[in-house]
């Protein structure tokens, strides 16, 4: 059974760089689809940033396309979102999550299986 754990969220300044981690059990990194969402309060979850399993394809959404990437490292079996430019409305708790294949990627939060606790990202103006 796969587990997910994210790692590195805080509070900084707008226009700092961040670096989230999220540690993955049970399954190879490299196995299925992943990607990053986020949450703010009274706000549905909503896409950030994923790579497909097989292709290794990335995906982004329009509101971080050029400032984030996202990336994994199959030896560490780790996926990381490096984020660039934060902005205020970058504020949410932000999840590691998978979904259950290996080909392509679809966007809606509900296509992801499973989840990581979550880590808060806070970006002061």
């Amino acid at each position: 059974q796969v587990q997910l754990m994210e790692s590195g969220g805080r509070l900084v300044q707008a226009g700092d760089s961040l670096q989230l981690s999220c540690a993955v059990s049970g399954r190879p990194v490299s196995a299925y689809t992943m990607g990053w969402l986020r949450q703010v309060p009274g706000e549905e979850r909503e896409f950030v940033a994923g790579v497909d399993g097989i292709a290794g394809r990335t995906y982004y959404s329009d509101a971080v396309k050029g400032r984030f990437t996202v990336s994994r490292d199959n030896a560490k079996n780790m996926f990381y979102l490096q984020m660039n430019s934060l902005r205020p409305e970058d504020t949410a708790v932000y999840y590691c999550a998978t979904q259950s294949t290996s080909w392509g990627l679809t966007r809606s939060p509900s296509a992801f299986s499973t989840w990581g606790q979550g880590t808060q990202v806070t970006v002061s103006s």
